[in-house]
């Protein structure tokens, strides 16, 4: 098995996986977690895909993807936690249950 389809079928396998926590888990934290996940898998899809050109060298433009993905990745955490504590302080609690009245 090459190293290509390692890093995509890991990637899938996290992206999949991230998806699931994000549709099941109530927990806003979770929820949070699940996004990373599943960033991390495009971004190892994305390594892969950077690695497939044919004259050997890695292609820098998924390269360049991929590290502003990071970035953009840690400044969207940043904000989800602060709008979860925000929303702790606010009404005292850290899941998203239905409101209907009940």
């Amino acid at each position: 098995m090459s190293s290509v389809l390692v890093l995509a079928l890991t990637g899938a396998g996290l992206i999949l996986l991230g998806l699931h926590a994000l549709i099941v888990k109530v927990h806003l934290l979770r929820k949070i977690l699940a996004l990373n996940i599943i960033s991390s898998g495009i971004f190892l899809l994305l390594a892969g895909l950077a690695a497939r050109t044919p004259g050997g060298e890695p292609d820098p433009v998924p390269q360049a993807m991929v590290l502003t993905g990071i970035v953009v990745a840690v400044a969207a955490t940043a904000l989800a936690l602060a709008l979860l504590l925000a929303l702790r302080s606010a009404t005292g609690r850290t899941r998203l249950d239905d409101d209907n009245g009940q």
